[in-house]
């Protein structure tokens, strides 16, 4: 009776045990995710790209994330470090970060404060070209306190002191691993680059550049019972449509990325039954970046697409402007995305605190205020309609990764364009390619060789400062640095600058969205960077995968660790 009673109350125990206690590492077996943007690295501090920066999230982690409502939450770390906890001080000079006790690489070595700091000398290395270097912007020094304390002191008042270590783009890297990786030796390093040591639910078994990523769960993460898949084969490459219809048509993937496709597209295979589309909106704005620098491939290497050349008609804002007023955004968005997307003129369209409505008159197409510009600019139309003026054509290089919205959209452009007086190429790129940060590449988006360029991207969490001081002075790409940083267009204005840094000093919270909202005024006024659609994200899932929760704020992988398979 005694024995029977023991054993009822060991059931009911049991019974109100949460279901990932119960659960068994590796238990689920295998997980196929693909990203028709192959990823080309696993290092993010070496490639802006999404694609780089996701796949990478699965393996290295930062200090802190962003969770789907763009709150920080705590993952290397038992606690975020705040005025009221005495983490951060009480001048705002500096934040001090401790690492939860007995955290583990995945080679079984142990992570320490020491591997902090290095992060941050890796990035900050003065002949190093980090493209997340805006994360650093105002750092002095990072210094270990003790085995599992670091302190992040910074050049005056920090009031968003969270910007190095936190999100996916700012992991911690192994000292260990990437000792030998410092500055020009950076991208050198490809055994690290490629199979970076890491703290994340997973580790890299086998990665083919461009290709695919094979990973296994990590045998020293920090909760026994995660992660529940053993396997996960991360495929790279093809497009979105056969993406979508992997997961959603055929179910041979569980999860697939963002699926950039019409609406009636998505609709039709979700109909059949495999899986289900996430989505939310965030800050993914899809834009035109101009070229302010000279892209021609008359100019020596360490010349061409650089400062020490201005680009011949683009310095003149009355022929950006008048690009920018030719287009016809709410059009775009129709067609591209519908109701998940939204016609924008704003860099940054979210959160609401921080978006403008001072841009608001790009929405409305003007051609006839797009050629009275050109006019006045002294571009005349030719015979065959294409402006000239000093014996140069209007003519320009317009590229994209390929994507078959892209391409709509370019298609629509260059009409636009050609309404106005200006002959347009368009040149299509392998997003691999475009978003891989190879140095020795023609074709990435750093480097920019073409006039005009589009894709999209967006920033970690919810306050746009590390992603407004991407475009100050100095942030640009160039031979220098390995062709990495995140000026992509080239712009550069004391003006701008200031602002950035009194943002980086202001503490109360009305006083940032005025200045931030006045820095970004400032910078879309310049019409070097053209917003076109504010993108929700869409992605598709398995009807049998679980735990998947869409973060619009950080990696959409952000919680792969927590995915599961429903039986």
């Amino acid at each position: 009776m005694r024995r029977t009673t023991a054993l009822r109350g060991a059931a009911a125990l049991i019974a109100l045990l949460p279901a990932a206690a119960m659960a068994e590492r590796g238990a689920d077996g295998h997980l196929n995710i693909i990203y028709y943007q192959a990823p080309s690295i696993l290092n993010p501090y070496l490639s802006g790209g999404t694609k780089d920066i996701e796949s990478s999230s699965l393996i290295i982690e930062p200090l802190a994330r962003y969770d789907e409502k763009g709150e920080r939450v705590p993952y290397l770390v038992d606690a975020i470090p705040t005025l009221e906890n005495g983490g951060v001080s009480q001048d705002m000079t500096s934040i001090t970060w401790k690492l939860k006790p007995g955290l583990k690489w995945s080679d079984g070595s142990p992570l320490t404060s020491a591997d902090i700091v290095f992060t941050a000398e890796y990035c900050m290395h003065p002949e190093g070209g980090c493209a997340q270097l805006s994360k650093f912007e105002g750092v002095k020094t990072v210094e270990a306190v003790d085995d599992l304390t670091v302190k992040v002191t910074f050049e005056g008042p920090k009031p968003n002191p969270y910007l190095p270590f936190v999100g996916g783009q700012s992991p911690i890297i192994q000292k260990a691993q990437f000792a030998e990786c410092l500055g020009t030796k950076a991208p050198t390093c490809t055994s690290a680059n490629f199979g970076p040591i890491g703290t994340g639910p997973f580790v890299a078994t086998e990665f083919r550049p461009n290709d695919v990523i094979s990973l296994k769960a990590n045998p020293n993460y920090r909760d026994p019972a995660k992660p529940a898949f053993a396997t996960v084969t991360f495929k790279g490459g093809g497009d979105a449509a056969a993406a979508a219809r992997s997961v959603l048509e055929t179910g041979e993937f569980d999860y697939a990325w963002n699926l950039q496709l019409p609406p009636e597209v998505l609709e039709k295979m979700v109909a059949a039954g495999k899986g289900e589309l996430v989505t939310g909106f965030g800050t993914l704005v899809e834009r035109l970046e101009l070229n302010l620098t000279n892209p021609s491939p008359s100019l020596p290497p360490e010349t061409r697409a650089t400062l020490k050349e201005p680009h011949p008609f683009f310095s003149d804002i009355r022929v950006r402007k008048a690009l920018s007023m030719a287009i016809d955004r709410p059009l775009l968005t129709e067609i591209g995305y519908g109701q998940a997307g939204r016609a924008t003129c704003n860099l940054v369209p979210a959160p609401e605190a921080f978006a403008s409505t001072a841009n608001d008159a790009c929405l409305t197409q003007d051609v006839a205020g797009a050629k009275a510009l050109l006019d006045e600019a002294g571009w005349v139309p030719g015979p065959d309609g294409i402006r000239v003026k000093d014996g140069q054509k209007l003519a320009i290089i317009f590229q994209a990764p390929v994507n078959a919205i892209r391409q709509d959209f370019q298609a629509l452009i260059k009409q636009w364009w050609q309404d106005i007086g200006v002959q347009t190429e368009l040149r299509t790129v392998d997003p691999s390619v475009f978003f891989g940060g190879d140095p020795g590449s023609p074709d990435t988006f750093q480097k920019f060789y073409a006039d005009v360029e589009m894709y999209a991207n967006n920033f970690d969490g919810t306050d746009p400062e590390a992603y407004l001081a991407m475009y100050k002075c100095g942030n640009e790409p160039r031979p220098e640095t390995g062709w990495q940083g995140e000026n992509i267009n080239r712009f550069c204005d004391p003006a701008y600058d200031a602002l950035i840094d009194k943002l980086g000093e202001t503490g109360v919270f009305e006083e940032r969205t005025k200045i931030a909202k006045e820095a970004h005024d400032l910078y879309m006024q310049q019409s070097v960077l053209l917003p076109l659609v504010d993108r929700g994200r869409v992605s598709g899932k398995s009807k049998t995968l679980g735990g998947v929760v869409l973060n619009t704020w950080d990696s959409e992988l952000w919680n792969a660790a927590d995915w599961y398979r429903i039986k």
